[in-house]
């Protein structure tokens, strides 16, 4: 059984969405404010498999809740569901750690198609006897990743990624020299057969925003980072230990 939970200061919306997923079998916590879902999941050991937020809420906004859930290493799946439908928004929920943004005008056959993607694809990660064979950790060059804990080293000083920036930096870091395209990157992003509202151009521009943020926070650690080289049109690629040479 799927183990959700809402978080929504909207009671109506809240009841009407736990109704909808109830008749899915999936079980359903709702709390109406950020940190009463905080303090529960704080004193739990099996967390939920997604939780949906909304963005506004008083005392503690939605990207509050997500940046605290992350702060304290609680790696659940969250999607956002809210009324802001501004593609700034949207890269703010992703950059900070959800894997989706939906607008709550969206019909539920959509919501529960975008669960579905997400699950299946935490699933994917986290199961099996190919996680087990997977190695702790990925050095390229002067980069770490701690592909356990999610965390980034450049030069052995830790690089402040959201855990979708690490995400990214470990799929093109993991094929150094080979091109990764708008659309993969956007894939791992959302989850495969997500089709974004804003056409090509629209997750283009997506992906190069997270890409300008990643190379805002290495170069913070060094001003000559240059190790991600975009290919105009097409994607980017990390550059291979060789090429620094």
């Amino acid at each position: 059984m799927t183990r959700a939970i809402i978080i929504d200061d909207d009671d109506l919306f809240r009841e009407s969405l736990s109704h909808n997923l109830r008749d899915l079998e999936f079980e359903v916590m709702d709390f109406p404010n950020g940190q009463s879902a905080l303090d529960h999941l704080a004193s739990k050991d099996n967390w939920p498999d997604i939780i949906l937020l909304d963005w506004k809420m008083p005392q503690m906004n939605g990207i509050e809740v997500l940046k605290t859930l992350r702060r304290s290493d609680i790696d659940v799946p969250v999607i956002f569901l809210t009324v802001l439908g501004d593609q700034i928004y949207e890269e703010a929920a992703l950059a900070g750690g959800a894997v989706d943004f939906i607008e709550k005008s969206r019909s539920f056959t959509i919501l529960r198609r975008r669960i579905e993607l997400v699950i299946s694809k935490s699933s994917d990660r986290s199961g099996g006897a190919a996680a087990e064979d997977e190695p702790a950790s990925l050095s390229v060059g002067p980069l770490t990743l701690n592909l356990k804990s999610h965390r980034a080293y450049w030069q052995g000083t830790e690089v402040d990624l959201s855990i979708t920036e690490f995400r990214m930096v470990h799929l093109m870091a993991s094929r150094p020299d080979q091109d990764v395209s708008y659309r993969e990157l956007y894939d791992l992003v959302h989850g495969q057969g997500f089709h974004s509202g804003y056409g090509a151009e629209g997750y283009r521009g997506n992906i190069r925003t997270f890409i300008k943020r990643i190379r805002e926070k290495f170069r913070r650690l060094d001003e000559g980072f240059a190790d991600i080289e975009n290919y105009p049109g097409f994607g980017y690629r990390w550059r291979s230990p060789e090429d620094r040479n």
